[in-house]
C-alpha cells in the first residue's frame, strides 16, 4: 500500500482530469461517481499507519481540490483554457457564468493586465501622506458673551488651517542602484508652497550603500546632500549625512553623524550629532520586545534641549491592538500624550492619540494607514489644558470605535444565526451577493467591473428562507439605486436553496423574489 500511494503522489503534477480518473468530456455525473470512489479508497482514517495516513490525506486533499475546479462549469472552462495557472489569477468571482471560451481568454487577459498593474505598482513601492489639520479651539475657549451680539455667534466655528500632501515612487534602475521620486505640498492659513526631490541610490556593497539627493522649492530654494551608511561590525552600523540648502538668505550647510549598536538581542543604543540650523547632540536608548517597546532619549542643543520617555505595551491579540504613552519635557515646556492602535482590516491600521501639554494645549490626532498611504488628521481643541477637552479627546474616540465595533458584532451574530437556522431546514442561504456595474458586453472588455459585496446585508433580510426585494427595500441599502443619479447597475446573487445552487442577476429597479427553480444554475446550463 505504501508503494502505491507513493505512485498516487506523482499525480500531483499531472491535470485534474487524470487525478480524478475520468476523460476530458467527462459528465458532472462521471466526476461525481469517480471523487466519491476515490475518497472512500484515500480517506485518512481508513489507515493506521501515521506515515500512510500523511501519504493519504495529501490525496485526499488534491482529488478534493480538483472536483471542486472540474464540477464548476465557470471554473471548468477556465483549466481546460488555462490550466492551474488561469485558476491564480484574482477577479474570477465576478466574472459572468454565461462566457464562451473567446470571452473567458478576453477576461483572463484583462485580469493579467491588472496583475501586472499591482505588481508594478509593489515594484515601485509608492508611499503618500496626507495631513489635515483642524482647528477646533472655538468649541472650548469661545467667550459666550462676546459672540451672543454677532449673527450666528450661538455657533463654534471649526475650520481646517493647514494641509500638508507628500508623495513618493522608487523606480530600480540596476541592481545596485534605485532612484526615488518625491515631492509634497504644505500649506498654513491661506499661504504655502512646495518641493520635489529626486535622491539616486546606489549598494555599494554588503556592507553599505550611498545616495545623492537633489532638490527644489519656491520656499527654502535648491537643495544639494550626500549621505552614506556603512555597517562597521555586525552589530553597530555608521550614517553620515551632509547637504547645502539654498535659501533668499544665503547658503545653509548642515551636517550629521549617526552611529548606532546592539546592546543585546532587543536593545539598540543611538548617538546622534546634528550641526546646522538645529545643532544638538541626542542619545537614545531602544528596547524592542514581543510585547514592549520603550525609548529613552535625551538631546542637548542650544535651542532644543528636552528629556523624553515612550512606553508601547502590544496585546498578542488577532488585532495587534497596542496602547501607548509618552513623557518629553525640555526648554519648550512639557508634553504628554497617551493613545492606542488597533488594526481594523487585512491592510488598515487605526490610531487615536491625545497630546496635551504647556504651552501647546490639547490635541486629538487621529492616523489611518491603508497599506502605502497614511491619512493624518489632527485636531487641536484648546490651547489651554481644561479638563473637558481632555475628557473629550480621551472618551470620544473611544466611544466611537466601541459603538461601530458592537453594531459589526451585531450584524456578524445576526447573519450567524439566520445562516443557523437556514442550514437546519435546507433553507435560503446567500452565498455571494455582489452589486455594481457589471461588463458583460465583449465591446466593453477594456472597462472594468465596478462591483460592492452585500452579502451580509441580503443574508439579514432573509425570512422564512425567502427574500424580497422591491425597489424601495433596495434604496435602503448601502450603496443601492438612488433615482438621481440613475446609473445602470444590477445586483447579482448566488445563492443556496434545498442544496441546490442557484443564480441571478437582477436590475436595479427590478423587483426580485428568491428562491425560484428558474434561478438553478443546472438549468440554465
Amino acid at each position: 500500500m505504501a508503494a502505491s500511494l507513493d505512485d498516487d503522489l506523482e499525480l500531483d503534477n499531472q491535470d485534474y482530469y487524470s487525478l480524478l480518473n475520468v476523460r476530458k468530456e467527462a459528465t458532472q455525473d462521471e466526476l461525481k461517481a469517480s471523487y466519491r470512489r476515490l475518497c472512500m479508497l484515500y480517506h485518512p482514517d481508513k489507515h493506521r499507519d501515521p506515515e500512510l495516513k500523511q501519504q493519504a490525506e495529501q490525496l485526499f486533499n488534491q482529488v478534493h481540490q480538483a472536483y471542486e475546479v472540474l464540477s464548476d462549469p465557470q471554473s471548468r472552462a477556465i483549466y481546460d483554457i488555462f490550466g492551474k495557472k488561469g485558476l491564480e489569477v484574482e477577479g474570477w468571482e465576478v466574472v459572468e457564468r454565461k462566457r464562451t471560451p473567446a470571452e473567458i481568454r478576453e477576461e483572463y487577459e484583462r485580469l493579467q493586465r491588472d496583475r501586472d498593474e499591482r505588481r508594478l505598482q509593489q515594484r515601485t513601492n509608492p508611499k503618500g501622506t496626507i495631513s489635515v489639520g483642524v482647528d477646533a479651539t472655538d468649541l472650548f475657549d469661545r467667550y459666550d458673551e462676546d459672540f451672543e451680539e454677532m449673527p450666528g455667534g450661538g455657533l463654534p466655528h471649526v475650520e481646517i488651517n493647514k494641509m500638508h500632501i507628500s508623495q513618493s515612487i522608487e523606480a530600480p534602475l540596476t541592481n545596485k542602484d534605485t532612484a526615488v521620486l518625491s515631492g509634497s505640498l504644505s500649506t498654513h492659513n491661506g499661504t504655502g508652497g512646495g518641493n520635489i526631490n529626486v535622491v539616486v541610490r546606489r549598494v555599494t556593497s554588503a556592507k553599505g550603500w550611498g545616495e545623492v539627493e537633489v532638490g527644489a522649492g519656491d520656499i527654502l530654494g535648491p537643495l544639494f546632500g550626500v549621505k552614506v551608511f556603512r555597517n562597521l561590525t555586525a552589530r553597530c552600523f555608521l550614517t553620515a549625512q551632509c547637504g547645502v540648502q539654498f535659501s533668499p538668505r544665503g547658503m545653509r550647510p548642515s551636517c550629521s553623524l549617526m552611529t548606532a549598536r546592539h546592546l543585546d538581542h532587543n536593545t539598540m543604543g543611538y548617538l546622534q550629532w546634528r550641526w546646522g540650523p538645529n545643532s544638538a547632540m541626542t542619545t537614545s536608548l531602544v528596547r524592542d520586545t514581543k510585547t514592549t517597546h520603550c525609548t529613552l532619549a535625551l538631546q542637548l542643543g542650544v535651542l532644543n534641549s528636552y528629556l523624553m520617555m515612550s512606553y508601547q505595551y502590544k496585546f498578542q491579540d488577532e488585532d495587534q491592538t497596542k496602547v501607548k504613552g509618552s513623557l518629553k519635557t525640555g526648554w519648550f515646556g512639557t508634553v504628554v500624550e497617551y493613545g492606542a492602535e488597533r488594526k481594523i482590516s487585512r491592510h488598515s491600521v487605526l490610531s487615536a492619540t491625545v497630546s496635551m501639554g504647556i504651552p501647546q494645549g490639547v490635541t486629538l490626532k487621529i492616523r489611518l494607514s491603508r497599506a502605502s498611504q497614511t491619512y493624518l488628521f489632527p485636531i487641536h481643541l484648546t490651547d489651554q489644558l481644561l479638563p473637558s477637552a481632555v475628557f473629550y479627546a480621551t472618551v470620544g474616540p473611544l466611544l466611537l470605535y466601541v459603538a461601530v465595533h458592537r453594531t459589526v458584532l451585531l450584524m456578524q451574530e445576526s447573519v450567524r444565526r439566520i445562516i443557523e437556522g437556514e442550514e437546519s431546514k435546507m433553507g435560503l442561504i446567500i452565498l455571494n451577493a455582489w452589486y455594481g456595474k457589471f461588463v458583460t458586453d465583449t465591446s466593453q472588455k477594456q472597462e472594468r467591473a465596478q462591483v460592492i459585496d452585500v452579502t451580509v446585508p441580503l443574508q439579514c433580510m432573509v425570512k422564512d428562507s425567502k427574500l424580497c426585494l422591491t425597489e424601495a427595500s433596495k434604496v435602503g441599502l448601502p450603496g443601492f439605486y438612488d433615482p438621481c443619479v440613475g446609473e445602470e447597475k444590477s445586483l447579482k446573487l448566488l445563492y443556496q436553496f434545498r442544496g441546490v445552487l442557484h443564480q441571478v442577476l437582477s436590475a436595479d429597479c427590478e423587483a426580485l423574489r428568491i428562491p425560484k427553480q428558474s434561478h438553478r444554475i443546472d438549468a440554465e446550463s
